[in-house]
């Protein structure tokens, strides 16, 4: 596996852990919705200042996102998700000097994302919806494919696996495959084991303890388990006192192989990879 990726005019390092900072426009997701979407558009002015702090903080990327993935979200429109979307990418490039991703499985959406210049596209849905397969091939940006257990609506009910870390695996390596096949450079894929997409906290701890095992795939690793219900089951806390089960997840996590964690709390989590990163390196 290579120790840097290029996204689009510019190598990613990926030779200590990278950061990167969800910037959800959206009502509903479960941590942050509402906070930079009123419901009509974008906060455009609260984005910069939360993508500001978390460059500041360390981020490497942005994860722009307009559609909620919370277990039980609905369905959003193409137009809807361009609409939330699309400004924010703009605003961005337009104001930092940052790698911006663009959190979305809707073709029209990669497509016209890729075209205001974001550097990189990451599907939870790992390119299975009509169309965003060849889409995101043809952009030729690097792609992060998520493994999700059913859709959003239903994927936590009662999700069961037989060996939940070699299915996870499987359909990773099968999405890789798909990938290749359709003219996409393997050496700007990256993996993501879905933490808490169809998943039990028993799942996700099983993952986590697990994750050393994707490097099979030899590809680089990208987890999100910020704030998530497992955090908060494991600590009975809310939402918005997940931060210090968060950090620890992440640690975790690139101490067992991950480069890249997706995080809300970036400050809290660079100065703690600076630790894991340390040890590693020893």
């Amino acid at each position: 596996m290579s120790d840097s990726i290029l996204c689009r005019d510019r190598q990613l390092d990926l030779s200590s852990s990278v950061v990167m900072g969800i910037l959800n426009i959206t009502t509903d997701s479960f941590s942050d919705g509402g906070e930079l979407y009123n419901g009509e558009e974008p906060l455009l002015d609260r984005i910069v200042a939360r993508a500001e702090q978390m460059m500041l903080a360390g981020a490497k990327i942005l994860d722009v996102g307009g559609e909620s993935t919370r277990p039980g979200a609905e369905h959003l429109s193409i137009q809807e998700e361009l609409d939330r979307v699309i400004p924010v990418a703009e605003v961005l490039l337009e104001n930092f000097d940052i790698i911006i991703s663009v959190d979305t499985s809707t073709a029209e959406v990669m497509k016209q994302a890729a075209s205001t210049g974001v550097h990189m596209i990451n599907d939870v849905r790992a390119l299975e919806r009509q169309g965003a397969l060849e889409t995101a091939s043809a952009t030729k940006l690097p792609v992060c494919l998520m493994h999700m257990k059913g859709q959003p609506a239903n994927m936590q009910d009662d999700p069961r696996y037989e060996d939940v870390v070699a299915e996870v695996i499987d359909y990773l390596q099968t999405r890789v495959q798909a990938c290749v096949a359709a003219g996409m450079k393997q050496d700007r894929i990256i993996i993501d084991p879905g933490f808490g997409f169809g998943k039990t906290t028993l799942h996700n701890l099983v993952l986590l303890n697990n994750l050393k095992s994707f490097r099979r795939l030899d590809l680089p690793i990208m987890v999100g388990l910020s704030r998530k219900r497992t955090i908060g089951e494991l600590n009975d806390q809310p939402v918005d006192r997940r931060v210090h089960g968060s950090v620890a997840a992440a640690v975790i996590a690139v101490m067992k192989g991950a480069a890249i964690v997706r995080v809300h709390d970036v400050h809290a989590t660079v100065e703690a990879l600076k630790i894991a990163d340390a040890v590693r390196g020893v």
